[in-house]
């Protein structure tokens, strides 16, 4: 399916206003939530985690600590995490980051997990004006798309910067059969206005194949492992390997 035409303006989206009715916010974080599901993200995200972490030796005594950045309401991050650990012989800390206070404290509600081998917390951490905590691996899911050239490339930058092995993302891609399927997909399966205005929007400041590329020549980091995935999505894998 073709690309839409060029962006020329990256549109903001109504969640990313910190003066959102707190209802609507968490309507929308539940439509988020329930999209994540059907797009298979955790499984995604899990997988290439898991895969990446093979890098790390099986008699380290430091559990893997990996980062959920932009989290949200923490579902995807508890989602993931849960997989995860099924899959690594490791002790697993996983810590959601995101700039919403009032998402921070629905995560913590809800999403905080305590097992013998995982650990699942949340704490407000503003990503794109501060260094990011150490970790072994990090990840994020649609959160890019947020963020124009400059800032997307300082955000990968500073994931290649804290992680110890590398990073994952899953994002949108631009193109004309993924606008079609946000506006399908947000009426399908929610009733939240701002999920329905937001979810086309997102798709329209997504990125092709190619300018996910190019962020990793401008961050000067080696190109990545770049694979589409469903629903016109891209899943990205980097290491330091």
């Amino acid at each position: 399916m073709s690309a839409l035409p060029p962006l020329v303006q990256r549109p903001p989206e109504l969640m990313d206003d910190p003066s959102l009715d707190a209802g609507q916010h968490e309507e929308a974080l539940q439509a988020l939530a329930r999209i994540h599901v059907v797009s298979r993200t955790a499984s995604q995200i899990a997988a290439r985690l898991v895969a990446l972490s093979h890098d790390v030796p099986s008699t380290a005594e430091q559990p893997l600590r990996i980062l959920d950045i932009a989290c949200g309401g923490g579902e995807l991050t508890t989602a993931v995490a849960t997989r995860v650990a099924r899959k690594v012989p490791h002790r697993v800390e996983f810590i959601g980051l995101d700039i919403s206070e009032r998402a921070i404290g629905w995560a913590t509600r809800d999403q905080t997990l305590v097992t013998e081998n995982l650990d699942v917390t949340f704490r407000t951490c503003d990503v794109l004006n501060g260094a990011l905590p150490s970790c072994t691996l990090a990840f994020h899911s649609l959160f890019l798309h947020h963020l124009d050239d400059v800032h997307a490339v300082a955000q990968l930058q500073a994931m290649a910067a804290a992680s110890q092995v590398g990073f994952v993302f899953s994002d949108l891609l631009r193109t004309r059969l993924g606008l079609f399927l946000a506006q399908l997909g947000t009426r399908v399966l929610s009733r939240s206005s701002i999920a329905q205005i937001d979810g086309p929007l997102s798709v329209r400041a997504a990125r092709t194949v190619e300018e996910y590329h190019r962020l990793f020549r401008e961050a000067q980091l080696p190109d990545p492992t770049l694979q589409r995935a469903w629903p016109e999505r891209v899943c990205v894998t980097w290491s330091h390997s």
